[in-house]
């Protein structure tokens, strides 16, 4: 459609904006980093040492404990609390910062006599916005052309389209409209649902309705089903750490009080007449206790997710992968199923008309080569009936088609260039495009009055009488099955089709035509991805069945996916949206292991087909990139909507892919994985330290070690265990090979057997070799004795650092499953960096600690039993490893044939429904 706009000039842009302001709204109120240090203060285990902090301040006043202790405790919470609220807050707003300059909308304005494209943030009152169907409006003010279906969901809570008209040039506004019933008002966070029209913007940014109410509106996001399930396994942890705590402290009160007293009431008396020795023990009872809970509940684990996530962001955008929300990256890994457009994703999304047949088969490669008379009707249907536009280029001269579709830019473009002056023609009356009708239409009159007619073939071919020879004459259409058969020759080479017509009759809202005049049928060509065929066998090597849903006649659709590799056996099923709704869903359950492809679909085949596997218990990927594909993308488990698309699709996605890509789809895919795989390596790490404290403070009272470790040591142990391991597992390599893992099940546990042996049989270890370092007597003589008073500072020292470097060597266990504990090691920099600041930290501590941290400077002999010893860990997890292959051979050669076969996972899923049936 043509508007004769000049819009604003920069000098009247530059007065607006100063005048009015920008169209930015105020920034919703973030949590700060002070707030999130309070919050942290209020976490259960820094509450707990808090309180030890004042029980060791309070003995510090009997003369019970040295200042020191007060002191390292004071300065090790301060220490800890700081580093990982400064670690979660810096990655949440770098991870927000980067969704948000990424998701910022783009407006086609009327300005300097030129349509541009802008930011909606710039936008100012008195700007000509264009709005065509999908696009979101970004301010409030007046429809001044055209008209509009919206969708005022946002600001009302209704999901009902309200009819919008062109404001009459007699109209007056007495007081403004607050009740958003205005038909002429259009209002920013509103969508155009259908049709095409002209905004003249009079509010922007927190004057606009929207604005007002943008902090009300605001709402949380639900928590994904991964981080619900980490919350629920750190809860169920801290509940074992809690209670574990609690007992170890009655067993060790219960050894001091009747085991040490050999149950004698006489000595039990004697020990508890003399008041500081219970209390002492019970002080240390109670540390006791706090240092299991310290190690034992992992706070870091929920805050996981938001880490890796923000550490993987950039290479997320990098790979043109816009996280909206959570949810999806996470749920990607479990895809079992993919429904994907073909136009863009598939195919290039780069369309080109290559072929134009006349109603006398003409055949003509370029406009110029059509006769004039015929090439001056399709030049009037083109231009007229569309929603593209075409502006002038900035720089180098020049024009270009934008707004609409890529079908109807393509068609534009095909007869843009002719450099023929325009008819003038007035637009009387217009039909968009929907899926349903498959055309649009448009009547105007001027030097033409005619009704000009694009669409599918076979809605319009049976309807045309006439059609218009080299001379612009009608005559009877009586050639229809040649020009079918030159429409399936074209299909047949993956060429699409699209049929114009014009007719005398005005433009009726039945969609009633009859006796149309053909001027001829174009074929447009999109010519596959490079990239498709391997992304697409990709996907199925991971367990992933691709169906391309198209709206294409199902010949070129099965030319396209045959040339993309989805079709390769006489077992593969194409269906027409026709065909599909003569299917129950039964047989539609039957069939879906196999099927393929979906031609001619329409928008609620996309959403049955969503629910249909959703039943069979299968997770749903879904693409789209319209208005009406909304509700399958909010349906399905994982939504990806085009970053061509309309804003309201993106809205109803939970990824954005930015290039329209198949691949970029897989590799959300990959990602999906890797983040998963990456928490299982963080807990695998965690609880292992868990099992081995937990046995160590259990059995070492009832064997004489009390207290191997002080708070302070613990608090530094800690930090390392939640905030550092976070950080080094977060950086994880996105492997090619997690593409050959079948995908997650739904009811998938966090952590699986191989987990289960790796962290008992390490957490076992640990315990057993940290109580071997405390009561061997051959450890005890590798160490220099202390002075006197401290005759163990040395033994304990490098129990300490001993302690330490156990746990940073099996980092290098966690990390990987595989027997090459270095395997694509260097592609996670930042892991290398943090066990070397670990075991670097901890060599810096022994020699500068002193009293605070109860560590004396060791000897290079002493060095080397505290790092022969702590590195044992690595050759005992290499052997559990080991074994665990020769035992699961046959099986994961099994796995990995159910994997590639073709739909293995939806035959199971199948086969389960009919036993339970």
């Amino acid at each position: 459609m043509k508007y004769n706009i000049s819009g604003l000039s920069e000098e009247e842009i530059k007065k607006s904006r100063e005048k009015h302001g920008t169209n930015e709204l105020t920034p919703a109120e973030t949590t700060t980093f002070l707030d999130k240090l309070k919050e942290n203060f209020d976490d259960p285990i820094i509450k707990i040492l808090i309180v030890a902090l004042v029980i060791n301040v309070v003995f510090f006043f009997l003369g019970q404990t040295e200042w020191y202790e007060s002191l390292g405790i004071a300065i090790a919470v301060l220490l800890a609390t700081v580093i990982s609220t400064w670690s979660e807050y810096s990655n949440e707003e770098s991870f927000q910062k980067l969704q948000e300059d990424a998701s910022k909308i783009k407006c086609k304005v009327f300005r300097n006599n030129l349509i541009e494209e802008v930011y909606i943030d710039d936008i100012v009152v008195g700007d000509y916005v264009l709005l065509q169907s999908g696009d979101k409006i970004p301010a409030d003010g007046k429809l001044i052309q055209g008209s509009l279906n919206v969708d005022q969901a946002s600001l009302t809570g209704e999901a009902k389209e309200i009819k919008k008209k062109a404001v009459p040039e007699d109209f007056k506004e007495e007081k403004k409209n607050t009740d958003l019933t205005n038909p002429y008002d259009l209002y920013r966070g509103t969508v155009a649902v259908s049709g095409e029209g002209i905004l003249k913007v009079e509010e922007v940014g927190d004057k606009t309705f929207y604005g007002n109410l943008a902090q009300e509106m605001q709402t949380e996001d639900r928590e994904s089903p991964l981080k619900v399930k980490l919350g629920a396994l750190a809860e169920g942890i801290s509940k074992f750490g809690y209670i574990g705590g609690t007992l170890i402290a009655v067993a060790f009160m219960f050894k001091k009080v009747l085991l040490d007293n050999a149950f004698d009431m006489a000595q039990i008396s004697a020990y508890l007449s003399n008041w500081q020795t219970p209390v002492n023990d019970l002080v240390t009872a109670i540390i006791l206790a706090i240092i299991i809970i310290v190690v034992a509940v992992p706070e870091g684990l929920p805050m996981m997710i938001a880490m890796v996530l923000s550490l993987n962001m950039r290479k997320l955008l990098k790979d043109n992968i816009l996280v909206r929300k959570l949810i999806g990256i996470e749920t990607s890994g479990s895809l079992n199923i993919l429904f994907s457009d073909k136009t863009g994703t598939i195919t290039k999304g780069q369309l080109e008309a290559v072929t134009f047949v006349s109603g006398f088969k003409g055949e003509y490669a370029s406009y110029d080569k059509i006769p004039d008379k015929l090439g001056n009707l399709l030049n009037l249907s083109l231009k007229n009936n569309t929603n593209a536009l075409i502006k002038e280029k900035d720089e180098g001269g020049g024009i270009q088609v934008v707004g609409g579709n890529a079908t109807e830019r393509a068609l534009l473009e095909f007869v843009a260039s002719n450099g023929k002056p325009d008819s003038k023609e007035e637009v009387i009356k217009t039909i968009p495009f929907d899926s349903e009708h498959k055309y649009s239409a448009t009547q105007v009159k001027g030097e033409h009055n005619l009704t000009l007619i694009k669409g599918a073939p076979e809605k319009l071919l049976d309807k045309c009488a006439y059609y218009y020879d080299e001379n612009g004459e009608k005559l009877p259409f009586k050639n229809r099955d040649e020009i079918e058969a030159k429409i399936d020759e074209l299909a047949a080479k993956a060429i699409r089709i699209i049929a114009v017509a014009t007719s005398e009759d005005d433009l009726q809202e039945d969609h009633n035509f009859s006796n149309l005049n053909l001027v001829g049928i174009i074929g447009i060509r999109d010519d596959l991805r490079d990239e498709s065929v391997s992304a697409i066998k990709e996907a199925k090597d991971a367990g992933i069945q691709v169906v391309m849903i198209t709206g294409d006649r199902k010949e070129t659709a099965v030319a396209i996916a045959k040339d993309a590799g989805l079709i390769e056996s006489s077992k593969d099923i194409v269906l027409t949206s026709q065909e599909i709704q003569e299917l129950t869903d039964d047989q539609l359950k039957e069939m879906l292991p196999n099927i393929r492809v979906i031609a001619r679909a329409l928008p609620t085949d996309k959403s049955r087909l969503v629910k249909i596997a959703q039943e069979l218990d299968l997770v749903v990927g879904m693409t789209g990139d319209g208005v009406n594909d909304s509700p399958a993308l909010k349906r399905a488990d994982i939504g990806f909507a085009m970053g061509s698309g309309t804003e309201v699709a993106k809205e109803a996605g939970d990824i954005v892919v930015l290039d329209d890509n198949f691949l970029s789809i897989t590799k959300s895919v990959l990602y999906g994985r890797t983040i998963f795989n990456s928490i299982r390596k963080f807990i695998v790490y965690q609880l292992t330290v868990n099992v081995g404290a937990i046995l160590i403070a259990f059995i070492g009272p009832f064997i004489g070690v009390d207290l191997p470790l002080t708070m302070t040591q613990m608090l530094w142990v800690n930090l390392v265990m939640d905030t550092l391991a976070a950080l080094a597992f977060g950086g994880e390599a996105a492997l090619k090979k997690y593409m050959k893992e079948p995908p997650k099940r739904r009811t998938e546990a966090i952590i699986n057997k191989d987990m289960w042996s790796s962290i008992l049989l390490n957490g076992g270890f640990l315990a057993a070799i940290c109580i071997f370092y405390l009561k061997s007597p051959f450890i005890e003589s590798v160490f220099r004795v202390g002075p006197a008073g401290n005759e163990d500072i040395y033994l304990l020292t490098g129990f300490f650092t001993f302690f330490i470097f156990l746990n940073a060597f099996n980092t290098f266990n966690a990390r990987t499953t595989e027997i090459n504990l270095f395997e694509h090691i260097l592609e996670n920099k930042g892991f290398l960096k943090i066990v070397a600041l670990i075991f670097g930290v901890q060599i810096v501590l022994t020699y500068i600690g002193g009293e605070i941290l109860r560590t004396a400077g060791l000897n290079l002999q002493e060095w080397i039993y505290v790092i022969l010893l702590s590195s044992l860990i690595v050759p005992l997890d290499l052997m559990r490893k080991s074994i665990r292959n020769i035992i699961s051979k046959p099986n994961v050669e099994k796995d990995t044939d159910l994997v590639r076969g073709r739909g293995a996972v939806l035959e199971r899923a199948i086969t389960k429904e009919d036993k339970d049936k």
